[in-house]
């Protein structure tokens, strides 16, 4: 019997998990906050989420301002585990306007700003998804060719 690897980074304690994510540094904040796609963009590119960034567009799902039309991420408040989103704005008592915000996993990517590291993690996780859907099987061009060379 195999012994069960562990990692002494990973925890199952309640206490030292909310630590490790409150205490998260920047670059892992980023990871964390990380949106689902929309159901168009997730048959597109044959992924479920994304971590969310300052020029996609998207629409709440939950909450006060759910389903109310599409907006721009403004901010990755990455500091407060939120998203400001433009025209989802409530008033203060002063009467000056604040940007509401929103967990990233309570919004949906309807439309990503795309560049050249955006579409290589696509393509990274998207070929993963392939790789692991035609592990192990074999295609009939390959049983033919290995025929022809027999």
């Amino acid at each position: 019997v195999a012994a069960m690897k562990r990692s002494s980074d990973v925890s199952s304690s309640r206490r030292k998990c909310r630590k490790a994510h409150f205490s998260a540094p920047s670059s892992v904040r980023r990871k964390l906050m990380s949106a689902p796609l929309s159901k168009e963009l997730r048959q597109k590119y044959n992924v479920r989420s994304m971590p969310i960034r300052k020029d996609d567009e998207v629409v709440v799902t939950r909450g006060h301002y759910k389903g109310t039309q599409v907006g721009k991420v403004i901010t990755v408040y990455r500091k407060r585990f939120v998203v400001h989103i433009e025209r989802i704005q409530r008033d203060k008592a002063t009467g000056a306007t604040v940007n509401v915000g929103i967990h990233p996993s309570k919004v949906e990517i309807v439309k990503l700003k795309l560049d050249r590291d955006r579409k290589s993690i696509l393509d990274r996780k998207n070929r993963n998804k392939m790789d692991d859907k035609n592990k192990g099987k074999v295609q009939e061009e390959e049983v033919q060719a290995m025929e022809v060379t027999a």
